[in-house]
């Protein structure tokens, strides 16, 4: 009986020991060590059992918030997992409920509560307790985050004007206002270039040589719809690649369309201007395998208007004159292009390439022309003429070209070897009368006509 009331005291001294400070190691009530405990575990995926590395483990209490007076989450601990998906959490408090939280890229979050139990034994074995502070939470399996995302579009456009080490470059498909027109058009907008009234193009007070796809032209740029262009490189220093024969007055080469999209590709284009006058074009490419086919047709008309008057006075030499003209002049007519091409792509750097174009149009201007000289004194005897000028030209063009390209390992080196047959014809007829009268009565007192026919045929070949 005295055995058993001993036994009996002793488990009631250690509980109370215990329970006088439950926060403090085993070992010595006055060391003021806090008991903290340790929770591991290891991160796996639920389908493959692999290792979750570089995921996300926090573990979350619910805390009291002395300003607000109000409980929030505070993170207490918290770690990235290792290569192998473990992770160790430590120096946690033993009492009061937590929430771990893993997360990792492509996996769905994982919740779970996370508790130390601490239980006695009967008997009073403590040896339970202690281990129960290092807690093993096992594997923990995370499930993939399988999310269907929209469709992505990138779209990428070039600058409408770029800066090379030996040219500029105009890139035409940023052009809106030259659509439906002629390489004139395109000309006009084009900084550095200057284009008169007649469509002559200069650059820098000279004027350049006109080189479709690198290499010389018969063609004139009106004969070039806008439609057709992909770009215009402005060189003002040609190499000798170009054979630049024209000095210093520089080249602007123009660069055609050429789609190599793999598969069928093509687009429409239709446009009617203010003078009601319509514009067609289309452009299509078939690329398979080796094979690139590619043509593009346009048909556009033309109509323009202008008007213009000139005072003149002569006070230098006797008599003096004063001279007023006025100017009308329209223009109607339409050109039609057609071009059409194959690459056969060797291998990944050599190039074999035939494309011809046709092309042909018929333009009719018209002009009056009014002419008065009228003495500012009484001089001289005052005359009046009317001048009327009829035209009418057309014009063919046929060419083919065939060209073989390398491009070395280095970017921008290439070698090109090509040759070029171009066929030029115009023809055309102009009546121009002039009619003059007495003035002030405007009686005709006589005419004047000259009729005029011109027709001429240019052939090349470039090796």
């Amino acid at each position: 009986m005295n055995k058993l009331v001993l036994v009996f005291l002793l488990n009631l001294t250690s509980f109370c020991l215990f329970a006088q400070n439950p926060m403090q190691r085993p070992g010595g009530a006055g060391n003021g060590q806090q008991m903290n405990g340790r929770m591991y575990g290891k991160v796996v995926e639920a389908q493959s059992g692999k290792p979750v590395e570089a995921a996300s483990v926090q573990l979350i209490q619910s805390r009291m918030d002395t300003a607000t007076k109000k409980r929030k989450d505070v993170i207490i601990a918290g770690m990235l997992t290792k290569a192998n998906g473990e992770f160790s959490l430590e120096n946690i408090p033993l009492f009061g409920q937590s929430k771990l939280k893993i997360t990792a890229i492509g996996l769905k979050p994982h919740e779970q509560t996370a508790a130390f139990e601490l239980k006695m034994q009967q008997g009073g074995d403590m040896s339970a307790m202690l281990n129960a502070i290092d807690k093993d939470l096992g594997n923990i399996k995370m499930e993939m985050d399988a999310q269907v995302l929209g469709n992505v579009t990138v779209v990428s456009s070039k600058p409408q004007f770029q800066l090379g080490i030996d040219r500029k470059v105009y890139n035409v498909e940023k052009d809106v206002i030259a659509a439906g027109g002629t390489a004139v058009d395109v000309m006009k907008n084009v900084p550095s270039l200057s284009v008169d009234l007649d469509g002559n193009v200069t650059l820098r007070n000279n004027t350049p040589q006109i080189f479709v796809d690198g290499r010389p032209t018969t063609m004139q740029l009106e004969q070039i719809p806008a439609d057709a262009i992909e770009s215009v490189e402005i060189i003002t220093n040609p190499s000798a690649k170009y054979d630049a024969s024209g000095g210093t007055s520089g080249i602007l080469n123009i660069i055609l369309k050429k789609n190599k999209k793999v598969g069928y590709n093509g687009s429409l284009r239709s446009s009617i201007d203010s003078r009601a006058k319509i514009g067609l074009g289309g452009d299509f490419s078939l690329r398979q395998n080796k094979i690139n086919v590619f043509g593009s047709a346009n048909y556009n008309q033309r109509k323009s208007i202008s008007t213009g008057y000139t005072d003149r006075y002569n006070i230098l030499d006797q008599p003096n004159t004063y001279m007023h003209q006025d100017d009308n002049s329209e223009m109607v007519g339409n050109f039609q292009f057609f071009r059409a091409g194959l690459d056969y792509f060797i291998d990944n750097r050599n190039t074999l390439s035939a494309s011809t174009n046709i092309g042909n149009g018929t333009f009719r201007p018209e002009s009056i022309s009014k002419l008065l000289v009228d003495s500012l004194y009484t001089v001289k005897k005052t005359s009046y003429l009317e001048r009327f000028t009829n035209s009418e030209g057309t014009f063919k063009f046929r060419g083919a070209q065939v060209s073989f390209k390398h491009n070395f390992p280095k970017a921008g080196r290439e070698w090109t070897a090509d040759a070029t047959y171009n066929k030029r014809t115009n023809i055309n007829e102009s009546l121009l009368r002039t009619d003059y009268y007495d003035y002030p009565s405007n009686t005709l007192a006589g005419q004047f006509g000259q009729q005029q026919n011109t027709s001429g045929t240019g052939q090349s070949i470039i090796v």
